[in-house]
């Protein structure tokens, strides 16, 4: 108990709880899990800085910025850079890392290169894995998802059952989806209403 003004209150500690309380579930050729531990930074390049931010990333991370609609692992293997558009890129990371807070820890690396933003609360992310990964998808994602247009580290905005979403092929039978988690249900029933009339 905390003494206040002549009273004792409770000493109260609030966790932060998954968008999905940590979901998974595995289908016959799907699996679909959240992925609740992922801090998400939005890093925005300053006019005309295109040049110094390219310099930024390849000192921060061992690898050059990727180019729009691609995402690329840095050299450690530990942190994900998404570009999403000519001037813009997420950064994303385990949660463990940020104890001081993922957009300081983001900015200290890129050494002030960039304008970021902590959005790791803005967005829920899935993984949607297996063989049948895509044929789940086809149904509810208007993008062109074979291998050959939509390759291993592929990105892009699109939409799935009217809900604003970013997709990721992270591996060859592998999907991150990352979407509002302001509604967060809503896209997690859309996702297994599909993987089960796909089945």
């Amino acid at each position: 108990m905390i003494p206040k003004e002549g009273c004792n209150v409770g000493d109260y500690v609030l966790t932060a709880e998954p968008f999905l309380g940590r979901y998974e579930r595995s289908y016959e050729a799907v699996k679909l899990r959240e992925i609740y531990d992922v801090a998400v930074v939005s890093a925005a390049i300053p006019l005309g800085k295109e040049t110094a931010s390219q310099k930024a990333i390849k000192t921060a991370f061992g690898v050059t910025m990727p180019n729009v609609g691609r995402s690329t692992l840095s050299k450690d293997e530990n942190m994900r850079l998404v570009r999403l558009g000519i001037d813009q890129l997420f950064i994303m990371f385990p949660r463990a890392q940020k104890d001081a807070g993922a957009e300081p820890h983001t900015a200290k690396i890129l050494g002030g290169g960039f304008y970021t933003t902590d959005q790791s609360d803005v967005w829920v992310t899935l993984e949607l894995s297996g063989a049948g990964a895509r044929r789940a998808l086809e149904r509810i994602c208007p993008l062109d998802l074979m291998p050959e247009s939509f390759g291993i580290g592929a990105a892009a905005r699109t939409t799935m059952e009217h809900l604003g979403t970013i997709i990721i092929r992270n591996d060859a039978d592998s999907f991150l989806l990352m979407s509002a988690s302001s509604s967060a249900q809503s896209f997690l029933h859309a996702l297994e209403t599909s993987i089960i009339n796909t089945a």
